[in-house]
């Protein structure tokens, strides 16, 4: 029996969605929720960028002008960010949240999107307005 990669499908619905409702918007999502082997996950940690970095980019300025381009985090549904006591719920999401932090000093809108829900919500805003 096949285990279910609910990360890559939900990536993957966001990326026909892009297509569908924006052909002309450059995108591209990283590696993130695929199962390699162990030798092409080493392949692949050699040459990534620092730990944290988004799931998602889309290289177009926002509506507005306002941002150089948006990059997601992209979370499953239902996937907690904060525990009730205000803290992270995992190191890895504090560290991702601190890389969309430097992110948007740097002139991007950088968030989390949990699920394809709030992904749509969010790619809509930054491209409509």
């Amino acid at each position: 029996m096949k285990r279910q990669n609910n990360e890559y499908n939900l990536c993957k619905a966001i990326a026909i969605y892009i297509r569908l409702k924006y052909p002309k918007v450059l995108f591209h999502f990283d590696y993130a929720g695929l199962n390699l082997s162990k030798a092409q996950a080493g392949r692949m940690k050699s040459i990534q960028g620092p730990k944290g970095f988004p799931d998602l980019f889309i290289a177009q300025k926002s509506f507005q002008g306002e941002y150089n381009g948006l990059f997601l985090e992209i979370k499953t549904e239902g996937t907690r960010l904060v525990k009730l006591n205000g803290e992270y719920s995992t190191p890895h999401i504090a560290e991702q949240s601190e890389m969309l932090r430097t992110l948007h000093q740097r002139g991007y809108k950088a968030e989390f999107a949990v699920g394809f829900n709030e992904a749509k919500r969010i790619i809509d805003e930054y491209l409509k307005g």
